[in-house]
């Protein structure tokens, strides 16, 4: 069982930065593949990022592609989300996400949620 708490949310104007944590409990962390993902009021949860569980390898959106970095530090058993240049199209509610195994894009392979953090992006 894994518990992830995000933090770090807020408001912006366009074109600033926001880091985003999200620490996890339990031993088994440095397993799992994680993912950061955002939903806004009536659309699908849709992927932003992923990390391996060494933190060797990670994907993008391409809507976020060049302006969010993910990174992980096992050892304080945390997962962040850099996210710069930011736009207000990036306003939602950003959640974290981890998987046994593999990371990925699908919200579907994903079995621990966090319960998400507002980011609010002004223009």
């Amino acid at each position: 069982q894994v518990q992830l708490v995000e933090s770090g949310g807020g408001l912006v104007q366009a074109g600033g930065s926001l880091r985003l944590s999200c620490a996890a409990s339990g031993r088994t962390f440095s397993t799992y593949g994680m993912g950061w993902f955002r939903q806004t009021p009536g659309k699908e949860r849709e992927f932003v990022t992923s990390i391996s569980w060494s933190g060797g390898s990670t994907l993008y959106a391409d809507s976020v592609k060049g302006r969010f970095t993910i990174s992980r530090d096992n050892a304080k058993n945390t997962v962040y989300l850099q996210m710069n240049s930011l736009k207000p199209e990036d306003t939602a509610v950003y959640y974290c996400a981890a998987r046994g195994g593999r990371f990925g894009p699908a919200v579907a392979g994903y079995d621990y949620w966090g319960q998400g953090t507002q980011v609010t992006v002004s223009s």
